[in-house]
């Protein structure tokens, strides 16, 4: 293990007002992350809405406390700062204002459960093989992170490829960074690149797409059966007109494989064209009708 690593594993001396200067530094910047529209479908944005960062700072409040109960102390009110910092620095920003806060609710449950849970991790240096089971439950909640981005990573790439390799680092290197016994170092990393390889495999076998209905019949454009549609660019997804029983009209359904800029072309019975710049995220869309202007282009 490097020194660098030795020092942020257990080598820190981890003092109440570096705590708290951790907790609220991680909250304001969290919130930051949150509230910069260009961040969002990023890596940056990853540590606003899920665990696998959050787990890191545990685990290294865990390594550089001094007992059990300083441990579980330390975790619980560097959570019960942070957590609600992050709400609070975007209420002034936000349309919800402090109903914001409903939001909290998960995170507080998690908050509470950090004492027990620093509690028991403290238990990972005493080094011993049962310390990895310890360990494991954080490197599967990592791991499942791992499995969202690299499939957000699929469909959006580049984006999305540093939390990618943050949660490969996480899954295999955490074993081989809190333990000194060789063995348990070895075993575990492998079992971390086990898990990786076997993520991986189950991302490539099953390509992300986001199926939407783009536009219904009637609400803002007329169209009915005998209508055609397509992409410019057919890298980006598959969009058809369908009869929808539940709504008893026509949608415009699109399964969208790949995030990025295209234009949608609807097509009526005599030749007319409507013509829409799309553009494509993991999980929503913006569809824009064309001016002759933009035709031109």
């Amino acid at each position: 293990m490097t020194k660098t690593m030795k020092k942020l594993f257990g080598g820190i001396n981890l003092t109440w007002p570096k705590l708290i200067a951790a907790a609220v530094i991680a909250g304001v910047f969290t919130a930051v992350m949150a509230l910069i529209p260009a961040l969002h479908y990023t890596s940056f944005h990853a540590i606003a809405v899920s665990f696998e960062v959050w787990i890191l700072f545990g685990i290294l409040i865990i390594m550089n406390s001094k007992s059990n109960l300083d441990s579980a102390m330390k975790c619980f009110v560097f959570f019960l700062i942070s957590q609600p910092l992050v709400y609070l620095v975007q209420v002034p920003f936000s349309r919800l204002g402090w109903a914001l806060f409903g939001h909290y609710k998960t995170w507080f449950i998690w908050t509470l459960l950090c004492f027990p849970m620093g509690y028991v991790g403290y238990w990972m240096k005493k080094g011993k093989w049962w310390g990895y089971l310890i360990l494991l439950p954080m490197i599967a909640l990592t791991g499942y992170s791992y499995l969202l981005y690299f499939s957000n990573f699929q469909f959006s790439m580049p984006k999305y490829i540093l939390i990618v390799l943050f949660c490969v680092c996480g899954t295999v290197v955490y074993p081989v960074a809190i333990f000194e016994d060789k063995r348990i170092k070895a075993v575990g990393a492998a079992i971390g690149g086990a898990a990786v390889a076997a993520l991986t495999v189950i991302c490539l076998c099953n390509p992300p797409v986001y199926s939407t209905e783009i536009m219904g019949n009637g609400e803002e454009y007329t169209f009915d059966g005998s209508y055609s549609v397509s992409l410019a660019d057919d890298k980006y997804g598959d969009v058809e007109i369908r009869y929808v029983e539940s709504v008893e009209d026509y949608m415009l359904h699109a399964d969208f494989k790949r995030a990025g800029d295209t234009v949608l072309t609807l097509v009526s019975p005599d030749g007319g064209k409507t013509e829409f710049d799309l553009h494509i995220e993991r999980d929503t869309y913006e569809l824009t009708k064309r001016t002759a202007k933009d035709t031109d282009k």
